[in-house]
Formats: C-alpha cells, sequence, structure tokens
C-alpha cells in the first residue's frame, strides 16, 4: 500500500483476543489505521492474533529483514492489579537491530509511548508519543439514526469513540542500513503488541501539517456540483460545501446586500479543508461519482493539480487572527449588528464561536437556533458590535447589517500579514425611534431569552415577543417564560416571553404580556397538541384570559388556520391581526373584515423557527406618543392601531394630519388629503394608497427606487378606511427575502378611519357578515362532533360541569353580535 509493509507476527504471535482486558473486542486480521496497512494475526482465522510480552519473560525476537525510515506499532498495556505505574516508568524495551551489527534500544513509557486502551468513560487522552487507531470521521451528512442528531452536529467524531491500539512511530537514524529484527521486551506489566509496519516513506505517516483550504473546481463544459464530497485515506478532510460560480461579482453587485446572497446550486466550484501526509490519495466526489483524485503531495501552495476535468487549488494562503469592532459611524461606539465574513471565491470565515455553515447547510426547525443566521448562501453572525476569529489574508468580502434604518455595508477590504485590527463602519440613514415609531417582532420562537436580546439588538429591533408553544410532544421555552419582560439597561431593546397557543382547526392565537401561562398551551390534537388529543378550549377562552391580564392578543399568520378568527373579530376579542407573507388572498381576507366594519390593527412578524429567517425579517412599527417608550406603551400603540408592517420599507402616511388607527371626521363627507412616502435600503417599485380595498393612487417606479412619494386628495362620502403599501412595481412582484415561505420585500399600513355621520365609524358589508355567520354556525357543529373525553372520567381546567356549553358560548355570542349588526344595518 504505496510504502508501508506489515511485518509477519505469525511467528512470535502467543494470545488470543481473550488476552484484551477490556469489553469491546478489538479489530483484527488485515486493517488500515489512518490509511496506514496492518496486519494483526496469522492467515488462518484460528492463529492467535497477538504477542503479549509479559515481565520477567525472554526477549522475543520479530524479523524484518528490509530497510525502513519508520517502524510504526500498533500496541496497548493491559491492566494488570489494583496499582498502575506512574507516567514516565519504562514499562518495556524495543530494540532495533541493524544488519551491521548496531542497535536502537528505546524505553517504552508508560503515558509517552503507550497506555492501557480505556474501556468506557472519558479515559481516552492516550499517550503523548503515540496515537490511537481510532479514526476522526464525517457522519453521514444527510441521514442517520435519531439519537445521534447531537453528535451529527459537531460534523466530526471518532470512530471508534475510544482507541483499541496506540500506534507509536520510531524513526530511524541510519534509514539506508537494514533492519534484522526487533526485540521486545515487558519490564513493567504486561504488553500487547498487535502489528508492526514499516516505511520506506520520507514522510511522519500522520498529518503534522494543518488543514489546507482548497477549492475544487469541474472544468467540464455545463458540469456543476450537487453533492461534493472529499475522501483522504491519510489524512481528515471535512465536509465539501459548495462556492458560488461567479465568485464575487455577483455578491457586491446584489441589490441586496446584508441580507444574504442565491444559492448556487449549479456551481462549478466547491471547496473543503484537507491535512494529509503527501502519499495520501485524496479523492472528489459528487454524489456516488467519482469527479477525480490526485496525490496530496502534488499540490502546492502556488501549484494546482488537475486530474481529469478536476482542478484543485489552495486558496487560503495565510491567516491572521483579528479584533473586529462595527462603530456607529455618527457615535463611534460599538454597534450591535451581524456579521459575514467570507473570502473572494467564497469561503466563509466566521467569527470564533459562530458557524461557517448553520448546521452543515441543511434544515434547522428547531435545531440550532441562535446566534447564527442563513440567508441563503450567507451565513451571518451576531454580535454585541466586537468578535474576533480567523481572517484570511489578501481580500476579504465583508457583509454587515442592522435592521433597516442602517445602511448595509458590503465592501472589499484588504488583510494584511500580521495585521490584527479592522475597524468597520456602519451609518444610519434613518431614526424613527427619534420620531416616536418602536419596532417588534410580533410571533418568535425557539430562541433564549438572552439569544433573542443579542439578536434583537443586532437587528435594531426595539420589541420581540418570544412565545413558548407546543409541538405535539415538544414543549418550547419553558424555562424562559418569568411573566415580565427582560431588557436593556436603557430600556430601550425589551424581549417579553408569552406564549403561541393553537389548535389545529381553529386557529393560532398570540398572547403577548402574559404574567402567568394560560393553560393548556395547546389542544385538539397533533400537530399542535398531543396525539388524538379533545378540544379542551376556545381560542375565545385563550383571549378573555389573556385580557384578565392586562395582554395583547393577536392572530398570527391571518387567516390560517381559520376557524375561530370570525368568531374572535366578531367578539372583539382580537386586539389585532398579524401578516407575515404578501400574499393577495391574505390581504383579501384582511380587507373584507375591513370593509365589514372591524377595526383591526395590523402587525408584522416572523413566526421565526429557524436559522433562516432574522428576527424582525418582517417587523410592526408602533407610534408611541407622549408617555414614551415601554413594553406596555408599544402594546398600547399596537391596539390602537397606530402600525405599519414592513419587510424593509419605512413608511410615512397622514390623512389630513391624522396618522394610522386615528378617526378623522367629515360631517356629512368631503374631501381629505392623503400624504404618503415610502423610503428604503432595499428598491421598492411601488406606494399605493387603498380606500375600502381598492387601489385609488398610485406612485411607481418599474426600475427600483430606494424612496416613493404621493399626494392625493380624496373625496370621501360615507365611513371608509384608508391604508397605504408599497412593494414591487406592480405591488405583489417585489423581491424576495432569502429564506422560506417566499416573504417579499413589501410594507402595509394599519388604516385610517375616515367618519362622515354624526356616529362613530361604522361600515357594513352584509355579504361578508352571512360569510362570518356561516363560519361561526359551522364552528359549533365542529365543536359538536369533534374528539371529546368521557364526561364522567374528566375533570376539565375550566372547572365548569357542562364542558359542551362552555365550548360554544362564544361562538353563540358571535352569532348574536353578527346578526345584530345585520339587523341594524336592515340587511
Amino acid at each position: 500500500m504505496g510504502g508501508y509493509e506489515p511485518v509477519d507476527l505469525s511467528g512470535v504471535a502467543n494470545a488470543a483476543v481473550d488476552a484484551i482486558d477490556t469489553r469491546r473486542v478489538p479489530p483484527v486480521g488485515p486493517v488500515a489505521f489512518h490509511g496506514i496497512p496492518f496486519r494483526i494475526g496469522g492467515a488462518e482465522p484460528a492463529d492467535a492474533p497477538f504477542l503479549l510480552l509479559e515481565p520477567r519473560s525472554d526477549a522475543v525476537a520479530v524479523p524484518v529483514g528490509r530497510v525502513a525510515d519508520r517502524i510504526v506499532v500498533a500496541h496497548r498495556r493491559l491492566r494488570r492489579g489494583p496499582t498502575e505505574p506512574r507516567p514516565g516508568t519504562v514499562v518495556a524495551e524495543y530494540t532495533i537491530r541493524y544488519a551491521d551489527g548496531s542497535a536502537d534500544r528505546v524505553p517504552i513509557r508508560e503515558r509517552m509511548e503507550i497506555a492501557p486502551a480505556a474501556d468506557a468513560g472519558w479515559d481516552s487522552s492516550g499517550p503523548f508519543h503515540a496515537r490511537g487507531n481510532n479514526e476522526v470521521v464525517l457522519p453521514d451528512r444527510y441521514k442517520g439514526r435519531w439519537d445521534e442528531i447531537g453528535t451529527r452536529q459537531s460534523e466530526a467524531v471518532f470512530e471508534p469513540q475510544l482507541p483499541d491500539y496506540f500506534l507509536w512511530v520510531w524513526e530511524s537514524r541510519s534509514p539506508n542500513v537494514p533492519i534484522e529484527a526487533i526485540e521486545l521486551t515487558a519490564t513493567v506489566g504486561a504488553i500487547l503488541v498487535a502489528a508492526i509496519t514499516t516505511s520506506d516513506l520520507d514522510e511522519y505517516p500522520f498529518a503534522r501539517e494543518a488543514a489546507r483550504t482548497v477549492r475544487l473546481t469541474v472544468d467540464d463544459s455545463g458540469a456543476s456540483f450537487t453533492e461534493p464530497s472529499v475522501e483522504v485515506d491519510r489524512g481528515v478532510a471535512g465536509y465539501a460545501y459548495r462556492l458560488p460560480r461567479d465568485g464575487d461579482r455577483s455578491f457586491l453587485d446584489d441589490p441586496l446586500r446584508g441580507w444574504g446572497m442565491d444559492v448556487h446550486a449549479d456551481s462549478p466550484h466547491a471547496y473543503a479543508r484537507v491535512a494529509a501526509v503527501p502519499s495520501a490519495t485524496v479523492t472528489v466526489k459528487d454524489g456516488d461519482r467519482e469527479v477525480g483524485s490526485f496525490r496530496w503531495g502534488d499540490l502546492g501552495y502556488d501549484e494546482p493539480v488537475r486530474s481529469g476535468d478536476l482542478r484543485v487549488e489552495v486558496v487560503e494562503q495565510g491567516r491572521n487572527w483579528v479584533h473586529v469592532t462595527v462603530v456607529d459611524d455618527a457615535t463611534g461606539r460599538p454597534v450591535p449588528c451581524r456579521v459575514h465574513f467570507r473570502s473572494p471565491a467564497g469561503v466563509p470565515y466566521q467569527p470564533h464561536g459562530h458557524h461557517d455553515h448553520v448546521n452543515a447547510d441543511l434544515g434547522t426547525w428547531h435545531i440550532d437556533i441562535g446566534g447564527d443566521l442563513r440567508l441563503g448562501q450567507a451565513t451571518y453572525a451576531y454580535i454585541d458590535g466586537t468578535c474576533q476569529g480567523w481572517l484570511p489574508r489578501g481580500d476579504v468580502l465583508v457583509d454587515v447589517a442592522r435592521g433597516f434604518e442602517y445602511e448595509p455595508l458590503r465592501e472589499r477590504v484588504h488583510i494584511a500579514p500580521g495585521q490584527r485590527e479592522l475597524e468597520l463602519r456602519l451609518r444610519r440613514w434613518r431614526s424613527m425611534n427619534d420620531d416616536g415609531w418602536f419596532s417588534g417582532d410580533s410571533h418568535v420562537h425557539f430562541l433564549s431569552a438572552q439569544g433573542s436580546m443579542l439578536e434583537q439588538q443586532g437587528e435594531d429591533l426595539n420589541v420581540v415577543n418570544l412565545l413558548q408553544s407546543q409541538w405535539g410532544s415538544l414543549f418550547t421555552n419553558t424555562e424562559d417564560f418569568t411573566g415580565r419582560p427582560i431588557a436593556t439597561d436603557d430600556g430601550r431593546y425589551v424581549t417579553w416571553v408569552s406564549q403561541e397557543n393553537r389548535q389545529p382547526f381553529f386557529g393560532h392565537m398570540l398572547l403577548w404580556g402574559l404574567h402567568e401561562p394560560v393553560m393548556p398551551w395547546c389542544t385538539d390534537g397533533p400537530p399542535e397538541a398531543d396525539l388524538a388529543a379533545w378540544q379542551e378550549t376556545t381560542m375565545s377562552d385563550w383571549a378573555d384570559r389573556c385580557h384578565e391580564q392586562d395582554g395583547t392578543v393577536v392572530i398570527p399568520h391571518f387567516p390560517l388556520p381559520n376557524g375561530e378568527p370570525a368568531t374572535l373579530i366578531a367578539t372583539d376579542r382580537a386586539d389585532a391581526v398579524e401578516m407575515i407573507v404578501q400574499w393577495a388572498a391574505f390581504h383579501a381576507e384582511y380587507y373584507g373584515y375591513l370593509n365589514a366594519g372591524y377595526r383591526l390593527p395590523l402587525v408584522g412578524g416572523t413566526d421565526k423557527m429557524s436559522s433562516d429567517v432574522p428576527v424582525g425579517l418582517y417587523r410592526t412599527y408602533a407610534k408611541v406618543h407622549e408617555e414614551g417608550f415601554g413594553y406596555e406603551a408599544w402594546c398600547r400603540a399596537v391596539r390602537a392601531g397606530r402600525t405599519f408592517i414592513t419587510g424593509g420599507p419605512l413608511l410615512r402616511f397622514a390623512v389630513d394630519g391624522h396618522e394610522a388607527g386615528d378617526v378623522v371626521r367629515l360631517r356629512g363627507g368631503g374631501t381629505v388629503t392623503v400624504e404618503a412616502a415610502a423610503e428604503s435600503i432595499f428598491p421598492v417599485g411601488s406606494l399605493e394608497l387603498v380606500r375600502n380595498g381598492e387601489v385609488i393612487a398610485t406612485s411607481g417606479d418599474p426600475s427600483g427606487g430606494r424612496s416613493l412619494a404621493l399626494t392625493a386628495d380624496v373625496s370621501v362620502d360615507d365611513d371608509s378606511w384608508l391604508a397605504v403599501r408599497s412593494g414591487g412595481a406592480r405591488y405583489f412582484d417585489g423581491p424576495v427575502h432569502r429564506g422560506p415561505w417566499d416573504r417579499r420585500i413589501f410594507a402595509h399600513s394599519s388604516p385610517v378611519y375616515v367618519a362622515c355621520g354624526d356616529d362613530e365609524w361604522s361600515r357594513t358589508d352584509p355579504a361578508w357578515s352571512r360569510s362570518m355567520l356561516a363560519q361561526i354556525e359551522a364552528g359549533i357543529q365542529h365543536v359538536r362532533s369533534g374528539r371529546h373525553y368521557p364526561e364522567d372520567r374528566i375533570t376539565h381546567h375550566h372547572t365548569e360541569t357542562d364542558h359542551g356549553a362552555f365550548l360554544e358560548r362564544p361562538f353563540v355570542e358571535a352569532i348574536d353580535r353578527v346578526r345584530a349588526r345585520l339587523d341594524s344595518a336592515g340587511a
């Protein structure tokens, strides 16, 4: 096997496998450790595989009869008796005899050249001057046992977990003189020699040079990597990752800088980190197909290698440990943000303690959430304004972002040899807080409370509603609930851990600002509640219990699931509705309730459940008046409808000087003046004024500008609502944020209500109201036909004796209210 040749021990072997003093059965037969061939045992299975050396026994001579630069001995000391020799004690002596009559006498010392193999636990460090036969391997990247999920995330594990033998390397002082034999003697304790292999290669058998970062390129026209991997027989290689197909060009020119990069699924480039000895064979694959192979020693830092259509080059010419500070350009002080560093070829170099690739670029639902973010093919690290770690020498591309009010920084910097400091500056182009607007994410899962505090500061997000919930047998954030907010010292950033309560048919509900849990969290079966669970409560009851605590009730990802929202809205239990995607059907549902006379504030949130979504990607801006910012004040502003939601554009909207949530009174009708604007770090193509669900004025820039404005005089002759929205050139066709759920860049305000009569603002849409009635009445039937626990065998959380009446009560109340509206409108 390429310069390594096992020595035949069959003539001296004297011990069977039962001589081993551990429960694990070690490997025997022809084997390879770290790519080096060994032969443990003779040609026949019945042959004794081991040479056992006992103290005070005669030396055993093993014939060699060949020239060797090095000899590798696979051995271990056996545990005998209650005491163990102290480290440094000579436990054996190996004498290498040359053909010219000279000899090298080598003491074998405890914990230096040999050690007992551990059977379990942490006693696995082994000797200082030898290496275990266990090797670093990569778990299967795409599948594995359920109980190995945590281990798989480490991406590199030992196989076997603990060594069976220790491989000690002896280097000849006379490499051109044949070695006649090796004499082996035990002095203290029993020594087990499993195998001996010689080498005539001028290399140390184990890689001593640190891993090199190599780029792999398929030169075949039109070819690309889909599942690249690298295998090394005498070394190690990490997972291989695809690189951008065009290097740095599209990255620097991207209009969504600061917010990720596209996944280049058809790229001919990939990279991996490899460490090996010169004689190693490196094999590059794409799935099961071999792309090419080469000898590691042929690859130099400035000497690429080719193998058929495969080209391999070293793309890291050196690296520095660099302390990075990101400062606010106006104040000069470090500012929390998120950062991404990469080479021009696309190799990531994230700060120490953060991941270059989140979860090996696989899905992260409820796994590996927090501290890192992946937007397309770019991974970001959340930092407090400072970080440190390795950066490659030469050009480095930096990408820094902080929410929607800072100009993203994406530029090329140069890291010189010896450079240890790097300062980057972020410029705030808009301060919404100065104008009384404070941002929040309505809907976040799986982060820790402290992690939420870091990430929301990194996104310049004032409020995070971090929600514990249940997915069948999975309960999340239980330990984070305290019934009160946590905040930065200046009170500007607040996280409150509350709940999302959920039912698979009737719907989900966000309960903000809870001081005590509202239980049960979920009901009526999976995927929300337990398998085959019954309907224990209603969303309406959850809302009532939240309001008893002065909390805020939001219908998330409105309107789905759509079983009880009509009931909640009809009975004024919903304080707001949440929009998390820009879908026309969701707009139509929202507009329908407004047209039916229900004043519904709009909030934005992410429903963050993976590392593919930043907190605040969709966010709510709420206008806090003279009382000043605080969590309760922000929630009051939401309930009052002083909000707009955004995935980038920042809106200004006024009707005769009144802002969202206000009622403008026009006795008998008249004309109002609307002033609106949208400004954004992203390109926006339209700004539209909506009246009662219809677009009545628009300002556009088909090429995608940074700001749009419109002014319109609107005639109003009956109670109406007005709102503004901003998005793509045709509103619904704007750019898409990288990540799940087709989240487009858009913004939408809550309405301003225009009242033309003497009474309060009111509208009635008989058709919509009748549709609500149909849904509410069907809800009662669904309750009656649903799964139930035998009533004579259960006590319910609500303590009422008639569970059916408890469940139906809010639906009955909603029917009465909707019918009263229809009656008052003469419909």
